[in-house]
């Protein structure tokens, strides 16, 4: 008997002995074989997760971000333990003591999905598994996908420390809203930083990775308010916080941004404009789109926003003042349906709705959407949004445009709508359009090239195209000083005779007769009335003389163009380019003929703080130095490429400030400072133009529509972009200052008749009378006139088939050029710009 028992329950030893063999066994080969050719958990050790780009001002305000992922990035030794306890409790209270997978958890969840059939299936993974999944595995629920997770966890844990791997968790997971990470949700929901989060908002956040979207705080209130609760009640039970404090806590309202509670974060950046998308732009292709997105880059611009306020709003007055004056009401195209006109509540909702700009700031006031909900013949009423109640528009608001309220409005239309105050008084509401001329604007420093405002259009927000670097348009006359640039640096002066007279070219498509926008000539000229006055044929003749190839030469230097076509039209502004070049171009005029790379970032720092890249690389010379003498300012020490003789420089800057002082500027340009500057004018107006400078500042203005169409009478240079200058330059002016333009040594002055480029006595005085700047050593010819080689007179010849070859000459350097030969048919485009 005794034998019998022991073999019996020997018999039971060893198969229960065996079964567990075979199941080790078999456990074994499922993990050997779901362990194979999985992914490196070793890769995590180095993971840097996507993270926002931000942009900063040039004093150090936040002004934008960027980023595919919004995310912060957040060592764990700078997240409060409070954050952890939250997120521990609420999704793996065991986190500390497993080796990465809960065997409890994992049987009491097969147990529940048995016994309820499959109905509720809940998960049981580990922090260091979700880890695991999160980063290299798939989000299903199949059995298998949680083998590889076990299997990764464990290699996870004996590899990566446990404050490594929940620093992974808490900046990589997902909590709705965009937001991934701890810290970007906890301002995104709440807008504070992780230490101000209280108990139960540490706890709201924790609730998230369950499933956001069946959390939200205001379509799922309810149930996000039972899972916080539930959160704090684990952190109660698990010694993190007190039962006092769990009691404080759980009667806590739910608040968060979402329900407007909190204020946005968003709400304390302005809105996106030109500048920072054109830094994204340009970053883009620098560092490629994916590493600028997800780098963490922290970007300094260049940007100063007083500067940038101050540009756009120029701008949008410019615009705006055009637009009336065609007297044309165009609207929005954007209208509301009739049945929802009767109900506030639903209007309001439906404008809110609307696909019109909301960033659009004059002088005058902020442009608001509104909708017509009635007119008669002498008012119009609007519901407008953010504002209570409804408002009137009476008929003195639309004497500027043709017809009558009926003629160009109708209920349901979505217009914009600006307060008109008498002091803090509504006196009534006016109605505004965006305009359909559009422009850019750009502002830089001389000598650093730093961009310090950028305006694109007329609204961001309307249109994101950057018609300041992105519209390729003529330049027009802004583009003499190229010519007169590498005339004066080929030997001629300011005083040199050119002849004003007409011009005929026979070319494949016929005869061009380029003329002067006045209609007249006014014959042998020096060079110095001929850019005040823009005259078109003394520039041709130039041009001429000096040869285009040289032209081009000069406008390629100074990046205007890469590859400038040697066609005669092209001395008249007729080959396209941008206005951030031209305006970048004229700073090399301004600095003395130094190159100038624009730039509107300063420095950028990767994630770790360190700078990648610095726009300004001078040396200076004494900065490391503990202690200078007083009054004695660091040296910094340039090796910037020479673009231009000095000489030259000035000489051009002096004939441009001709320009601004007596030329065809004179009337709109009137700044305390010596200022210099070339309007353009294409033909028939289809682009204006104004570029110009002081001894500090830069600045540039196009206006023109998208297609370009004529603009009509009176839209020139002067007249459309002037006023933009002016009132931009106003301000720039009080706020960076500006002196006289300095003379650089090597010359001397000379006083010459302006008139008739003939030489005066040092004692000469009267508004006919201009003192030019000459190279010392060298003795100027006066009288000697230039044509260009193209005939003159009632006994001359007009048109003239050009086949002369080039000639060499010595240039201002002691260098020498050759000019080109006349321009046969084939290098002469039609033309005529002014």
């Amino acid at each position: 008997m005794l034998r019998f028992i022991l073999s019996f329950f020997g018999a039971v030893f060893s198969t229960i002995t065996l079964g567990i063999g075979v199941l080790a066994l078999s456990i074994g080969a499922i993990f050997w074989v779901y362990g194979r050719d999985l992914p490196s958990h070793e890769s995590l050790a180095q993971y840097q997760p996507p993270t926002i780009s931000r942009i900063y001002s040039g004093e150090g305000q936040m002004i934008d971000e960027f980023a595919k992922e919004r995310r912060l990035f957040t060592p764990s030794s700078e997240v409060p333990d409070l954050v952890k306890q939250a997120f521990i409790s609420a999704e793996d209270k065991n986190f500390y003591s497993h080796a990465g997978y809960d065997a409890r958890g994992i049987l009491a969840a097969a147990v529940e999905a048995v016994q309820s059939r499959g109905r509720n299936v809940r998960g049981a993974s580990t922090i260091t598994q979700q880890v695991m999944k999160n980063f290299l595995l798939s989000g299903d629920r199949q059995a298998e996908r949680k083998i590889k997770e076990i299997i990764l966890a464990t290699r996870l844990e004996d590899s990566l420390s446990k404050e490594k791997i929940l620093e992974l968790y808490l900046n990589e997971i997902f909590l709705g809203q965009n937001s991934y990470g701890v810290t970007a949700a906890a301002q995104t929901y709440f807008n504070k930083t992780l230490g101000e989060l209280a108990p139960h908002e540490a706890a709201t956040l924790a609730s998230m990775p369950k499933a956001p979207s069946d959390y939200h705080p205001v379509r799922e209130r309810e149930r996000l308010m039972q899972r916080r609760n539930y959160v704090l009640r684990e952190m109660k039970e698990n010694g993190y916080i007190s039962d006092a404090v769990y009691e404080v806590e759980v009667a806590e309202p739910l608040r968060s941004v979402q329900n407007g509670d909190f204020d946005g974060f968003r709400n304390a950046l302005p809105p996106r404009d030109y500048f920072t998308d054109e830094v994204r732009r340009q970053l883009s292709e620098d560092f490629g789109e994916g590493e600028f997105f997800t780098g963490g880059f922290t970007i300094r611009a260049t940007i100063d926003e007083e500067m940038q306020t101050e540009a756009a709003l120029a701008m949008r007055k410019g615009l705006e003042k055009f637009d009336r004056s065609r007297q044309v009401w165009r609207g929005t195209d954007v209208t509301l349906p009739a049945e929802v006109l009767q109900d506030e509540e639903q209007w309001r909702a439906a404008l809110s709705e609307a696909d019109v700009a909301r960033d659009i700031l004059t002088m005058e006031g902020a442009w608001l959407p509104a909708v017509v909900l009635g007119l008669s013949e002498n008012e119009l009423t609007l519901g407008i949004e953010s504002v209570s109640g409804t408002g009137t528009v009476p008929r003195s608001d639309i004497k500027w445009m043709k017809g009558d309220f009926s003629d160009n409005f109708a209920v349901g239309d979505v217009i914009y709508a600006m307060a008109i105050r008498d002091g803090d008084t509504l006196q009534h509401w006016s109605v505004r359009q965006v305009p359909e001329v559009q422009g850019g604007f750009v502002a830089m420093d001389v000598n650093s090239g730093r961009v310090l405002a950028m305006q694109g259009g007329f609204s961001y927000q309307h249109s994101v195209f950057n018609r300041a670097t992105q519209a390729q348009r003529q330049p027009g006359s802004s583009f003499k000083p190229f010519v007169y640039a590498a005339a004066l640096d080929s030997g001629y002066s300011p005083a040199t005779i050119v002849i004003d007279a007409p011009i005929e070219i026979d070319t494949p498509q016929g005869l061009w007769r380029p003329k002067n926008s006045s209609n007249k000539f006014y014959g042998p000229t020096p060079l110095r009335t001929g850019i005040e006055m823009s005259r078109n044929l003394m520039t041709i003749r130039l041009a001429q003389e000096v040869g285009m190839p040289v032209v081009a030469g000069y406008a390629e230097r100074f990046g205007v163009y890469d590859n400038m076509g040697t066609f005669l039209a092209n001395s008249l502004g007729a080959e396209e380019t941008t206005l951030y070049k031209m305006v970048a171009a004229y700073a090399m005029f301004a600095n003395g003929g130094e190159r100038v790379e624009p730039t509107l970032v300063d420095r950028i720092q990767d994630r770790f703080g360190k700078t990648i890249y610095r726009h300004d690389d001078r040396d200076c010379v004494d900065c490391s130095w503990a202690e200078l003498d007083p009054g004695r300012a660091p040296r910094i020490v340039t090796n910037r490429e020479q673009v231009m003789d000095p000489i030259t420089a000035y000489q051009l800057t002096s004939m441009m400030k001709g320009v601004v002082d007596r030329g065809t500027a004179s009337s709109v340009i009137d700044l305390p400072v010596p200022t210099a500057g070339k309007t353009g004018t294409t033909n028939d107006s289809r682009d204006a133009w104004f570029v110009g400078f002081t001894s500090n500042i830069v600045a540039g203005c196009y206006i023109g529509y998208d297609q370009p169409r004529p603009m009509g009478r009176g839209a020139y240079g002067g007249t459309l972009c002037g006023p933009v200058f002016q009132q931009f330059m106003t301000k720039a002016v009080e706020k960076f200052g500006g002196g006289p333009f300095e003379v650089p040594p090597g010359g001397h002055f000379i006083k010459i008749d302006r008139y008739t480029g003939g030489r005066l006595p040092d004692e000469a005085n009267g508004a006919y009378v201009v003192a030019e700047y000459f190279r010392d050593g060298e003795e100027p010819i006066f009288g000697l006139a230039f044509d260009g080689g193209f005939g003159m007179g009632s006994d001359l010849p007009l048109i003239e088939e050009v086949s002369e070859s080039g000639r060499q000459v010595t240039t201002s350097s002691g260098g020498t050029a050759v000019l080109g030969p006349k321009a046969t048919f084939g290098d002469v485009s039609s033309g005529g710009l002014y």
